[in-house]
């Protein structure tokens, strides 16, 4: 079947489908299939628990039809909302991807390629990953509910088709609106102000979509009439949706599935219109515009001495010139303040509250994951051009440059995380017990960043990048299963320790002179340590073992 595609095409398509992701900012020995493979691993296991919960609980005698049912429409929203997220992350880590880039213009455009082949291909590779998510996550429950709450082998049939229909559409909605959004900003912006105006655009969908999926509305307010607060909600539309398709759908609620019809038809009218002109109209640009624009003539903000101030204000720079380190970085905060925005929501639905520790464990989690992704964030270089600038003009001891990473770090990491936690926790009461959770996690952040900057001699976005080093498999379910209960454990003993005085000196000053070790520790060891630009593989010796046979000769 794929060989009667043209041959352009399935060469293009191979070449786009490994570069949808970067491969540079997410490696695993530079193959792009260990990396789908491992992302539709953790899916898949999302998937199954879920199932497997689901099932649990219908099994159960005592629950009635009508809880059943309930109970079957709330796991089909939340796997419609689950599913629009993932779109939605994975299509903003993508971002600019469907569009024509500097190496698509230089090596393609010289060649008699037709733009449309290139946009077919580009698009091809987007929903090829794009369908991977969505069959992974939803490959248990797309097939037990419908099972369960279909009946006859026909309303079976009919109920995997909307399922299955309505999640293809959900994402094709979700994703088309990005791609419009990038488009028509493309097309009236001049390229320079669209880079800057990217990475503003990219942390407001990672916060809008990560907003949408915490404060979606339950199945006790899809009963509204035309105008209710559940109409703003696209979830909403689309489990009315795949009631419609299923012979199930209240009248009350017709209107929703109607929104889910019109906002599809706008969603790829206006993606389809976008990406059009976008291939004819911005490829010129592309070449003649710079991706890395210069900085303005303003004074900076101090953050030290002046090659303090130098290394933070660079690192800053790159952040936002850079559209690999922006995603990345986006990415992590957009899970950090994921945490918040529930607490958030729980404030607003509650008011104040005591201080409790799923608030303590919640904040403890985002000081430590915000951490962890800038430092993986500064491991990635921007260009080669900063990696030599740096090494001719290192005039200073290296522990002064380590000293300038470390404040960097916690300008960026740390420093974020808890303002926004002090900003939460005014709705929080005593307010002794609150100032005591705030100097903890001040701690908390210098020994974490102390942690991850241990036998680190480089410069943010300023050394070479050595892949293979990452799981991203591993490492989710290792946070998932060992840090989370840690960190449980970790709140519920502050929050003992906040009703007994001695306790709470005797973590305090634990805390403290922890912290103090570590920053003294790195410090001694920055004084001998010498700054590396180049990161190499480690030499292994591999011996064939033929000493021993030759002595028995």
């Amino acid at each position: 079947m794929s060989k009667r595609l043209p041959l352009q095409f399935r060469v293009l398509y191979r070449q786009f489908l490994l570069r949808v992701v970067d491969l540079e900012a997410l490696s695993m020995q530079a193959d792009v299939t260990q990396l789908l493979g491992q992302f539709a691993g953790i899916l898949i296991l999302v998937s199954a628990f879920r199932t497997v919960g689901f099932l649990w609980l219908v099994g159960r005698p005592d629950l009635s039809s009508e809880a059943f049912l309930n109970f079957a429409m709330q796991e089909a929203l939340s796997f419609i909302a689950g599913t629009m997220l993932i779109v939605g992350l994975l299509t903003v880590v993508s971002w600019d991807g469907i569009f024509p880039d500097r190496r698509d213009a230089m090596v393609l455009g010289p060649l008699p390629v037709k733009p449309g082949t290139i946009l077919a291909a580009k698009l091809a590779a987007s929903v090829a990953l794009l369908g991977i998510a969505v069959v992974a996550l939803n490959f248990g429950m797309g097939l037990v509910l419908p099972v369960v709450t279909g009946g006859t082998l026909l309303g079976i049939l009919r109920a995997l088709f909307a399922w299955w229909f309505t999640m293809a559409v959900a994402a094709v909605f979700l994703y088309g609106g990005v791609l419009a959004v990038q488009g028509w900003t493309a097309l009236l912006l001049p390229r320079r102000r669209f880079l800057q105006f990217s990475a503003l655009l990219q942390l407001a969908a990672f916060a809008l979509f990560l907003a949408g999926w915490i404060f979606q509305p339950s199945l006790a307010d899809m009963a509204g009439k035309p105008g209710h607060p559940e109409g703003r909600w696209p979830a909403c539309w689309f489990l009315c949706l795949a009631l419609q398709l299923d012979g199930r759908l209240p009248p009350h609620a017709a209107w929703l599935a109607r929104r889910a019809w019109i906002g599809l038809a706008i969603s790829m009218a206006a993606a389809g219109t976008s990406l059009l002109l976008c291939y004819l109209r911005t490829m010129k640009k592309t070449i003649e515009e710079p991706d890395l624009l210069p900085g303005g003539a303003r004074m900076p903000m101090r953050w030290g001495d002046g090659l303090t101030t130098a290394v933070v204000q660079f690192s800053l720079r790159s952040l936002l010139r850079s559209k690999q380190h922006r995603v990345m970085y986006a990415f992590f905060l957009a899970i950090t303040f994921a945490i918040g925005l529930s607490t958030l929501r729980d404030l607003l639905l509650g008011g104040t509250q005591t201080l409790a520790p799923g608030f303590l464990m919640a904040t403890q989690v985002m000081i430590c994951l915000s951490v962890l992704g800038v430092r993986s964030v500064f491991s990635l270089p921007v260009s080669l051009k900063a990696n030599w600038m740096l090494q001719i003009t290192q005039v200073r001891p290296p522990q002064d440059y380590i000293a300038a990473t470390r404040r960097a770090m916690l300008v960026m990491s740390a420093a974020p995380v808890w303002l926004v936690v002090a900003a939460l926790s005014l709705g929080f009461r005593p307010w002794n017990a609150v100032l005591e959770h705030l100097v903890v996690l001040a701690l908390l952040a210098s020994i974490m960043t102390d942690l991850c900057l241990m036998n680190v001699s480089k410069i943010p976005f300023a050394c070479s990048y050595l892949p293979g080093k990452s799981n991203v498999q591993y490492v989710f379910w290792a946070f998932a299963a060992g840090f989370v209960p840690i960190a449980t454990q970790i709140a519920h003993a502050e929050m003992a320790a906040f009703a007994r005085l001695r306790w709470l000196v005797v973590m305090l000053v634990t805390l403290m002179a922890l912290a103090v070790a570590l920053r003294m520790f790195n410090r001694s060891r920055s004084k001998h340590a010498v700054l590396y630009y180049e990161e190499t593989e480690s030499e292994v010796i591999t011996t064939l073992g033929l000493s021993g046979m030759v002595m028995q000769d």
